[in-house]
């Protein structure tokens, strides 16, 4: 019942933009943290920003300080990622997770659901 639904990546440019949604049914999104995470080609899982249930607390990775932003609409039950200025380094899926409790966590335990991902190719 519980789904999560990712779109919006695609091949951008060094320097572009793109927006990944996330759109949840199944269960009360306004309830419930969220986050986004990536893994790259032979690489781990690396979470890339989180979100509070009703948006007043966000989190983002070092990596993509001050290039990505967390956006949640709880009146239409999705998430967003706003990506900008995109480096080749960012290539890779982009998941969004659904956290147990409202706030969203950085251990990979503490999401009970994740998406199947949305590919982001950054490539000049």
């Amino acid at each position: 019942q519980v789904q999560l639904v990712e779109s919006g990546g695609d091949l951008a440019q060094p320097g572009g933009s793109l927006r990944l949604s996330c759109a949840a049914s199944g269960f009360i999104f306004s309830r419930h943290g969220m986050s986004w995470t990536r893994q790259a080609s032979g690489k781990g899982l690396e979470l890339v920003s989180g979100i509070s249930a009703d948006g007043s607390d966000t989190y983002y990775a070092n990596s993509v300080k001050g290039r990505f932003t967390i956006i949640r609409d709880n009146s239409k039950n999705t998430l967003y990622l706003q990506m900008n200025n995109l480096q080749p380094e960012d290539t890779a899926m982009y998941h969004c997770g659904r956290a147990i409790t409202r706030y969203y966590s950085d251990k990979l335990h503490d999401y009970d659901f994740w998406g199947q991902g949305t590919q982001v190719t950054v490539s000049s």
